[in-house]
Parts: structure tokens; sequence; C-alpha cells
């Protein structure tokens, strides 16, 4: 059985940036999430398609080992699609167009043998998607969350009563800020972090994030990266390396107690979130999955290891 879930999206993107351009090809949360964990434990994907979805999108998926038994067809269906521009500093972009097509009216209904899966990510939907989600697992061992700023703005009260629910909670400076109406980020952490998830995990893009739990504040710097190409995707890949990383570690010591970080060691929850900033700086090295598709389990762990030289002082 896989170790993680990830219930997200599969989506066709069409990028531009300030020097090329890629049209229609493979994305999603889910799509991201998955790649990066599979580098370190099996994975299942719940989503949905159109008929339109390329079937070599989905083979490549199959060939990372994921298990697309969640991934359904909707038939004479659209893929979700999303076409965004990048500014000139690959950090601020904008959305050109998007079509929800298939995820318009989408719930997620989850194979049996999926819910009994110990390590859950609900990527970036509606927080009344989610929930639906966590109505259908067996008692899952830890499950994170992402949101937006869409969700607070729109489905604040469907949000603030999903966060007693999680374990982990993902959003980035902007949505931590106005989720918790201060603008000091040290301040929105811990506010966040009152609303009820056992952890927060703030990210702020190339400078890094903030890990928010019962054992105080964690602060990692973003790996440097010179070579940004396309950085969509970069959190979900993040997400997906933390996620892979903690439940690979899990498994091989399924005793260890470093600690509390509200039901988890906060030393294991520490080294996954390296683990996930580097999947995300070999992400944006290239469009789409192309870099996580050159990548190998050996070259994430040197670039761990010369992260972790960065680190010492």
């Amino acid at each position: 059985m896989s170790s993680v879930l990830v219930v997200g999206t599969v989506a066709l993107d069409s990028v531009e940036t300030p020097t090329e351009t890629r049209h229609r090809v493979l994305g999603g949360s889910a799509t991201y999430f998955s790649f990066a964990a599979s580098y370190f434990t099996p994975v299942s994907l719940v989503a949905v398609v159109g008929d339109d979805f390329p079937p070599e999108h989905r083979q490549l998926l199959q060939a990372r080992g994921i298990d697309l038994a969640g991934l359904t067809t909707e038939k004479g269906g659209k893929t979700f699609y999303w076409r965004g521009r990048y500014h000139a500093n690959m950090n601020d972009r904008e959305t050109a167009e998007v079509h929800l097509n298939v995820i318009a009216d989408y719930l997620p209904v989850l194979p049996p043998a999926y819910r009994r899966i110990p390590y859950v990510f609900l990527a970036n939907s509606s927080p009344v998607t989610h929930l639906k989600v966590l109505e259908q697992l067996d008692r899952p061992q830890l499950v994170m969350a992402d949101t937006m700023d869409l969700w607070i703005e729109t489905q604040r009260d469907e949000l603030l009563a999903l966060l007693p629910r999680l374990d982990g909670l993902v959003l980035n400076d902007a949505e931590a800020r106005l989720l918790s109406d201060e603008q000091n980020l040290l301040k929105a952490g811990k506010a966040v972090h009152a609303l009820g998830p056992k952890f927060v995990i703030i990210k702020k893009g190339e400078h890094g994030s903030f890990l928010f739990s019962r054992d105080g504040v964690f602060i990692l710097p973003g790996y440097p990266t010179e070579n940004v190409v396309d950085p969509t995707g970069a959190g979900d890949s993040y997400a997906g390396g933390i996620m892979g990383a903690y439940a690979e570690e899990s498994a091989c010591d399924p005793s260890a107690k470093e600690g509390t970080d509200g039901g988890s060691a906060p030393g294991r929850l520490r080294r996954a979130i390296a683990y996930g900033t580097v999947v995300a700086s070999l992400t944006v090295e290239d469009f789409s999955l192309n870099r996580l598709k050159r990548t190998t389990r050996a070259e994430i762990d040197r670039r761990l290891e010369e992260y972790r030289r960065m680190l010492e002082f």
C-alpha cells in the first residue's frame, strides 16, 4: 500500500516567462506533489482529467510508480487548464487564463484502499472539498493541507472549521497575513497556528520557509538557485518532498520520538522540510516536470548535503 496520498489537481499548463513559452505542458498540484514525493515513498493520486488528457502524461506518472487508481477521466470533459505569465524577477506572476473544466463540480471519492493510507496531503482546493475528503479517511497518521487567498476570502468559515482537524497547514506569507490579519510574519504564523493546526509552514519562495509549532519557530532559507527557468509547481514539489521524506523516515523508525511537535517528531519534520526545499530548487530549473524527470534520489541527497554545509556555522 502507498504511504502517501495526495488529493488535488492534474492540469495542462501554458507558461510564459520573459525568455520562453511552453504550451499545454503537464501541471497541477497533485502532479508536482506526487512526482516529488515518489523519490521517497510510494504515492497514490486522486484527481480528475478530461478526455483530452494526453496518454503520455499518464504513462509518465505511472513510470514513477505513482498509483493512478484514483485518477478518473470524465468522458466528454476537458482537463483543468491554466495559462500564466511570469514577470522579469521570476517571483511575480499573473494568471492570463484559467478554465476549471472537469474540476468545476468535482468531489473526490477515494478508492477503498486509499482510505487507510497513513500520510495525506490535501492540495490547494476548497476547504469544503478538504472536509469531504477527511470524512472518507480511516485514522491517518498525518494530514497536511494547502490553501490560498481565494478560499481565505470566500470560504473563511469553512477554512476555520477545517484547521483544527489538520496536523499541518502550508501557505505562503501573503496568505498567512491575510488569514491572521497580522502584518508581522512571526505574529501571523503564531496566530494561524493558534487557529488549530498542530503546525504551520509558511513559504517565502526563494527566501525559504518558517515552521511554527509547539516547539517554537524553525527557519530555513531557500536553496540558492542560479538557473530559475519556471517556478510553476515549486510549492507543490516542496510539499511533496516534505511529506515523502517524513513518511520515509517514519517508516524506517516508527518508534522514534524526538520531542513533541503536535504529534510529530520535530527533528524529523525539520529534516523533511530541508528535503522539500531541495526538491523545490530542482523543480524551478526547467519547465513542467522536466527537471524532476532528470533527477535521481542520489542527486537529491547530494544537494541536501550541500545545503546542510551551507547552513553550518
